[in-house]
């Protein structure tokens, strides 16, 4: 486990690396289209240092507020403190994680934070219907096998740098392909520029798929184990990802650069692809039979 949590660390540093270097190309070259001259590279370096670590600082809020969670309450949400509160002395986490709510039909959970002191477990209101109490344990169980692991700190950053990537990617495209049909003296620059944007959007979304598979499909198995470790009971989680896999219902918040941060993937139309290379999820067969394997 503390070998897994070295390796996410470095991952993180890694993938914060590649998002201040591909940030810092985008608005290098849209300041050179502005002919801003040697201060483009300076504008470019303090803006991608910036909206790195705002980002860092900020992940779980941003994630928070594009899956839309309330803060969970004792009064309406009894059953998930309780819960939370009995894993707090097995699973041995110092700090204690905020719990939010998600009004969806859909039984799903995701923890988000960047370390274990700033740390969020969300989970739909769907879980909190159609799950028993030792089902929902080992859901709770094993998002806190995710903070403990660190995972959390790689799957935020991924998620909303990922997002600002392609964004900043598809703002640059467009405007390069706008200034090509208009007439300028300096068509060889126009040439150029829209070369590069042609690079940037073919290779932004990759570079995002190459990012969301650095969070490997191993920390699924890795975060199932922890926490059977943590609850002592294989059947409660066994029976959760049985419910959840097969329930029908879409989560309507989730979308392609959120989706390997939920237990299961939140995509009906994928799910039955997450046994392919480029998944972010195991199956869930395989999942149940490493759970059984354990007992």
């Amino acid at each position: 486990m503390y070998e897994d949590i070295k390796n996410n660390k470095i991952k993180s540093g890694i993938v914060i690396s590649g998002f201040i270097l591909m940030v810092t190309l985008i608005i290098y070259f849209v300041c050179m289209a502005f002919e801003l001259g040697t201060s483009s590279i300076i504008i470019a370096l303090i803006f991608s240092v910036l909206s790195a670590y705002i980002t860092y600082y900020n992940s779980d809020k941003i994630i928070l507020s594009m899956s839309k969670a309330r803060p969970a309450t004792h009064e309406e949400d009894q059953k998930l403190v309780n819960i939370l509160d009995t894993l707090m002395i097995s699973s041995g986490l110092e700090s204690r994680p905020k719990l939010y709510v998600v009004e969806d039909s859909q039984p799903n959970a995701f923890a988000t934070g960047r370390n274990p002191e700033h740390s969020v477990i969300c989970v739909t209101t769907g879980l909190l219907e159609k799950l028993n109490y030792y089902e929902l344990e080992g859901v709770i169980a094993h998002e806190m096998s995710h903070i403990k692991n660190y995972d959390i700190r790689l799957s935020a950053v991924v998620t909303v740098m990922l997002g600002l990537i392609v964004m900043l990617s598809d703002m640059f495209s467009r405007w390069t392909f706008r200034a090509s049909r208009k007439d300028n003296d300096d068509s060889k620059a126009n040439g150029i520029l829209m070369i590069i944007g042609f690079i940037l959007l073919i290779f932004a979304p990759l570079f995002g798929k190459l990012m969301q598979l650095a969070i490997s499909r191993r920390r699924e198995y890795l975060a199932d184990a922890t926490a059977i470790e943590f609850t002592r009971n294989p059947d409660g989680l066994i029976s959760a990802l049985t419910k959840l896999d097969s329930d029908p219902d879409e989560l309507e918040v989730a979308n392609s650069s959120t989706a390997h941060m939920y237990i299961v993937c939140p995509l009906k139309d994928k799910k039955k692809k997450s046994s392919s290379l480029f998944s972010t999820h195991p199956s869930i067969e395989d999942r149940i039979e490493a759970i059984k394997n354990l007992k």
